[in-house]
Parts: structure tokens; C-alpha cells; sequence
């Protein structure tokens, strides 16, 4: 989708798996955007520079019109509001529905990522050993996924709710690629999440998101995260 107003601008880190909910909501909706990279593995993201765009320094941050956004759903629901003609509608018409669709994606959004932050686990790593916070982190995961299986039970269907992609599917891959890449999770555990986050990875849309797909990713990023320390033996 493309007009002469100026591209947003998302902010991006290419690992961050707030700004991959972002930029798969991007694709599916056919919204042209420009990437800026923000480089966190040397603290680009502290710089004064960015704190003006962001002062909690994190990604993802979108620029639109001259206004600047933050929080990874609030920004793909200013999608949802600002590019209403743009499919697919990412929150049901029927108000009943919209609410089943956001507690499906905060159940990650606010009841597992935050808990396994980056930031979290190197505070903890800060004041216990790496061990410990690599299980706080997986208990969180797991107990948070247990809970997610048991809400899919009710509402999928070939998606999390239904037969169409929502805002719950966006967050699905980025979930559980941290759980199984940082992690070393089980998913055969989650047979539902398992089912969906492959059907999910299969489309187009998903595929450019991944963050093997965007430039400031490493060449070789299987490697890269081996590099450093990021994958666990499988629980």
C-alpha cells in the first residue's frame, strides 16, 4: 500500500520480537514502511539521539506524520485505526470477539515476554547466577504457554481465533522462537501453539518478518546467536 504521505518509519532492532509483531503486521497489511536499524549490540539505543525518539530506549518505535508511536500493540493497533481500509483487519467487528482476540495476544504480550525481557534476565544474571535466571525465565514461559494452550483449546481454529489472522497470530513466531532458540523449550509440550506458529510461518508475510530476513541481521545468525550463548539444550 502506498499514497504520497510519507512512510512511517519503524525503528528497529532486527532480534527484538516486539518490533518482529510489528513488522509482520506491516506486511500482512501491505503497508510500506522504511527500516531504520537501531544497532543494540552496541547501545545505539542509549544514545541521545534516540531517547529523543524514545526515552525508555527500546524498540520498536514507528514515526508517522510528524508523530511518534511506541509500545509494540499500541503501534499495530494504530494500524489497525490509521490504515482502516487495510486488510486484513487484524481485530474483529463484534466487540465480544476483539476482546477474546486481545486477551489471546496480551496473554504473550503482557503475561510472558515481559518476563523473559532481555533486560529482566540481565538483572537478574546481576544479582543471581545465569542459571537461575535462564529457569525463572522458562518456568514464566512454560507456565505462560500452559496457560495460552488451554485458551486455544476454545477459540482455534486454523489461527488462534478462528480461521483468520489476527492480532494474537502476530505475536505467536516471535514467542516462540524466543522460547525455543533462547531457551531450548519443548513445544511438542504446546501441540496447538506448535501447529499454529508453523502454519503462521509458512506465509509470506511472516517470512519477510523473521529477523534472518532483515539487514542489520548477521550474516549467519544461527552463528551469531551461538556466538553469544543464546541456545540451551532442549528441556
Amino acid at each position: 500500500m502506498s499514497d504520497d504521505r510519507p512512510l512511517p518509519i519503524l525503528y528497529n532492532y532486527w532480534w527484538s520480537s516486539c518490533a518482529w509483531r510489528v513488522r509482520i503486521a506491516l506486511n500482512l497489511k501491505k503497508i510500506d514502511y522504511e527500516y531504520r536499524p537501531v544497532d543494540m549490540d552496541n547501545s545505539q539505543q542509549k544514545s541521545a539521539e534516540f531517547l529523543k525518539i524514545n526515552p525508555r530506549g527500546l524498540v520498536p518505535a514507528l514515526v508517522h506524520n510528524g508523530k511518534i508511536f511506541t509500545e509494540s500493540m499500541a503501534i499495530v493497533e494504530y494500524l489497525e485505526e490509521k490504515f482502516a481500509d487495510a486488510k486484513p483487519k487484524l481485530l474483529p467487528e463484534n466487540p465480544d470477539d476483539r476482546v477474546a482476540v486481545r486477551a489471546l495476544a496480551f496473554q504473550i504480550a503482557c503475561n510472558i515476554q515481559p518476563l523473559q525481557n532481555t533486560g529482566v534476565l540481565a538483572y537478574l544474571r546481576e544479582e543471581n547466577d545465569l542459571t537461575k535466571a535462564d529457569e525463572f525465565a522458562v518456568h514464566w514461559i512454560e507456565r505462560g504457554f500452559a496457560a495460552l494452550e488451554e485458551m486455544l483449546s476454545k477459540t482455534a481454529g486454523k489461527f488462534c481465533y478462528g480461521d483468520e489472522i489476527s492480532l494474537a497470530d502476530i505475536c505467536i513466531p516471535p514467542q516462540v522462537f524466543n522460547a525455543t532458540r533462547r531457551f531450548g523449550i519443548n513445544m511438542n509440550k504446546f501441540p496447538r501453539i506448535k501447529r499454529i506458529n508453523e502454519t503462521l510461518s509458512q506465509l509470506p508475510e511472516f517470512h519477510k518478518a523473521h529477523p534472518a530476513q532483515q539487514i542489520d541481521a548477521p550474516a549467519d545468525v544461527s552463528r551469531y546467536l551461538d556466538s553469544i550463548g543464546i541456545v540451551v539444550k532442549q528441556r
